[in-house]
């Protein structure tokens, strides 16, 4: 062999745009390049014999010890590209404005020395330093992040019109409860007020009679005063209108409960939750809605706490029962059911309202799509169900027939899964 051979090699990897490390059998660093130097700031001279990972902490440990494993158990070549995850060691990029950016791709694979002895070598490479290599191609990787930077815009504005829509829905359902809770209210309100102005009166008519104690010449005058202000009918209805004002302060306490409870809009945070309990307190909201349309029939079952976010849950349940509500024509019935399906929770809505077309039943959750008349429905309710169920991981089914009524049935998990982790690409 030409003795300038290993010369050669050897300022061609000090002169190459790749980064080259190599390290011994157990990880240690036993040489890298001038383009690891350069893009990373150490030199290798100071890291020599240390693990590779103590010297390039920053390295997604997992991801490396699967590449490790990969190319010592079966001798293979580990490629690790920059657009399935992070790049293995973080190097700046040779823009100023670049900094870190993710355009790393490794390869890294094993090779023996002639006494047997083995060592590993990683590649890492600047996709975009290839691509300069021809302008065409420097060109094409230009309008391709140009595109791409257009398509992140443009999911973030989607993403932006489509919370607005849901909001508007949210804002939309708020507004058409007011009216029927302004009227449940207003119910024990107003005989609470009634009731008030009559024992206003009788207060009067018995501080009369205490009054007359003091100035009535016998016990026979303070009874004739008492006989003429019927004071055994007040003693008796006092009693009456003191516990039906005690009932209907409560009911308005329940129904602004209900709604304390169901308000929570904003509420991002998943967790375990009583579901009969958040089904209660949407009856309550939208009681008005409901009592004159149908007998709402409750069939819970024995079902556990379910890990989920209430205030979007109590939404789906209301849109459910709001909807069935307006299919009915007439006076109908509604069944709210729950029970247990293996490691979900079912919850079901039933009415006997008219029905839902085969033909637009595979378009119900579309937003915008309504069957209602111009001007009753939004399109979003059933839209925004869908999205709320599927981000707790569940699913929505539904059954109609066409004259005899339609059933959803909500399956939601009773623990949320852990995201999974990711396997680092080989």
């Amino acid at each position: 062999m030409n003795k300038n051979i290993p010369e050669l090699f050897g300022a061609l990897v000090e002169q190459i745009d790749l980064g080259i490390i190599v390290l011994d059998d157990d990880l240690q660093v036993c040489c890298w390049n001038d383009f690891v130097s350069r893009r990373s700031g150490k030199e290798y001279c100071t890291f020599t014999g240390k693990p590779f990972l103590d010297v390039f902490p920053g390295t997604d440990s997992v991801t490396f010890d699967k590449i490790v494993d990969l190319a010592r158990s079966k001798g293979r070549h580990v490629y690790n590209h920059w657009l399935d995850q992070a790049p293995l060691v973080q190097l700046e990029g040779d823009h100023p404005k670049q900094g870190d950016r993710l355009l790393q791709s490794t390869l890294f694979f094993p090779f023996n020395l002639e006494d047997g002895r083995l060592f590993f070598a990683l590649v890492m490479y600047d996709t975009a330093a290839v691509a300069k290599s021809s302008a065409h191609l420097e060109s094409a990787l230009n309008a391709l992040r140009l595109k791409q930077w257009e398509q992140d815009e443009l999911l973030r504005k989607l993403e932006t019109a489509n919370s607005q829509l849901l909001q508007s829905e949210k804002l939309a359902a708020i507004g058409q409860l007011a009216a029927g809770v302004a009227h449940e209210i207003n119910n024990p309100i107003g005989f609470v007020f009634s009731n008030l102005n009559t024992l206003s009166g009788y207060v009067r008519d018995l501080l009369g009679i205490i009054d007359t104690i003091d100035s009535a010449a016998g016990l026979d005058e303070v009874r004739q005063v008492k006989r003429s202000l019927e004071y055994d009918y007040i003693r008796s209805d006092i009693e009456a209108l003191i516990h039906e004002s005690e009932d209907g302060i409560d009911r308005v306490r329940r129904i602004i409960s209900a709604l304390k409870d169901f308000s929570h809009i904003e509420e991002e945070e998943f967790r375990i939750s009583d579901l009969h309990r958040g089904l209660d307190t949407t009856l309550n909201v939208v009681n008005n809605e409901l009592k004159y349309k149908a007998d709402v029939i409750k069939e819970y079952g024995d079902i556990p706490e379910v890990e989920c976010i209430p205030s979007q849950i109590n939404q789906v349940a209301m849109n459910l029962l709001i909807n069935a509500a307006h299919a009915i024509d007439g006076y109908g019935r509604i069944v709210l059911r729950t029970n247990v399906a293996s490691d979900e929770v079912c919850l079901e809505v039933e009415d006997t309202g008219k029905g839902i077309e085969p033909k637009v039943l595979n378009r119900i959750f579309e937003p915008f799509f309504t069957t209602k008349p111009v001007g009753k429905g939004t399109g979003l309710g059933l839209a925004l169900s869908y999205n709320i169920v599927q981000k707790h991981r569940g699913r929505i089914e539904v059954d109609s027939k066409l004259g005899e009524g339609t059933r959803f049935r909500v399956y939601l998990p009773i623990r949320q899964p852990s995201d999974e982790i990711q396997e680092a690409g080989e």
